[in-house]
């Protein structure tokens, strides 16, 4: 199958994403405008950056089998079964923690099922090597003998965890250029760091980018330059990092995060996504409070899903 045979046309992605101003004192005070960047609407089963990261992967595996990577609630590994359902290509999900085979799988791994994804349950140890070429081609011949595939590059093409590499990367270039004449500063959320690379490479020369990292450790920037290394074979575009906003990991929230976030629902009438979007949105308040953006600053906001209640 080549490329060209795989119609991502058939998805009608809804781009360029809605953009609107958000009436909020706590940036109005300041002299600062308000943008939300409504990524979460582009697709009701592949949102956000999971559609701008996918697309270009997608066309790449040509409908060959996509293997992926991700924890027991991964979006990316939910958007990657999505597609395979709405497109027709077989699945398979590698999933970190063996300690979850015999178990009864969690309303997250149960959506990626009914979609067709083949799970493989591995050992942690062994998936914090995943990148390792020889763990790598073993997981992968082991997962596609699972699902019933031979494993060569020809039968099975893989994506990483958080579908960030140099095609996801290039993909979420156009969020940037759908932003070039609407904002100052561009707050995200970021996982693994694909999104931003992306994002500062499409703004313009006078735009800049705040990721808001939702794990802890400082790592990801090394990560984010890579990306770009690898995408456009040099760093791109101003992008900076506030990793105080993370509230303690992966998956974790607070109870000043939730108050905030049921806060932002009411006064904005949005859905608001408690893992990503929230830190973000809480981020960029913060900064706004502090006095961090000149008065006369358009700030948008990169709404990258929804609640699972709310899709």
């Amino acid at each position: 199958m080549t490329p060209e045979a795989l119609d991502l046309s058939s998805l009608r992605p809804r781009l360029p994403s809605p953009l609107r101003e958000a009436e909020d004192e706590r940036f109005g005070r300041h002299g600062v405008r308000l943008l939300l960047k409504r990524d979460d609407l582009i697709h009701p089963d592949l949102p956000g950056n999971k559609w701008r990261k996918l697309e270009l992967n997608l066309r790449a595996a040509a409908g060959r089998a996509v293997l992926t990577f991700g924890g027991a609630y991964s979006n990316h590994l939910r958007a990657t079964a999505a597609a395979g359902r709405l497109l027709g290509f077989p699945t398979i999900g590698v999933v970190r923690g063996d300690e979850l085979a015999g178990r009864p799988l969690n309303p997250s791994l149960a959506r990626c099922a009914a979609d067709g994804m083949v799970l493989r349950f591995v050992d942690r140890a062994t998936y914090r090597e995943k990148a390792r070429p020889q763990v790598l081609a073993a997981l992968v011949a082991e997962a596609a003998a699972s699902a019933g595939r031979d494993g060569t590059p020809d039968d099975v093409y893989v994506v990483p965890e958080g579908g960030s590499n140099a095609l996801a990367v290039r993909g979420c270039v156009a969020l940037g250029r759908e932003l070039r004449e609407a904002a100052d500063v561009v707050g995200v959320a970021c996982g693994t760091g694909g999104t931003v690379a992306g994002l500062a490479a499409g703004l313009g020369p006078a735009q800049r980018v705040i990721g808001f990292p939702v794990l802890k450790g400082g790592f990801l920037g090394g990560g984010i330059r890579a990306l770009q290394d690898a995408a456009f074979g040099a760093p791109a575009g101003d992008w900076t990092l506030d990793d105080r906003f993370h509230c303690g990991g992966y998956a974790r929230t607070t109870p000043e995060l939730e108050a905030f976030a049921a806060d932002f629902e009411d006064r904005h009438g949005m859905p608001v996504e408690r893992l990503y979007v929230a830190k973000m949105l809480y981020g960029l308040t913060t900064l706004a409070t502090e006095g961090a953006f000149p008065p006369g600053t358009a700030v948008a906001a990169v709404v990258t899903g929804q609640p699972d209640s709310a899709r």
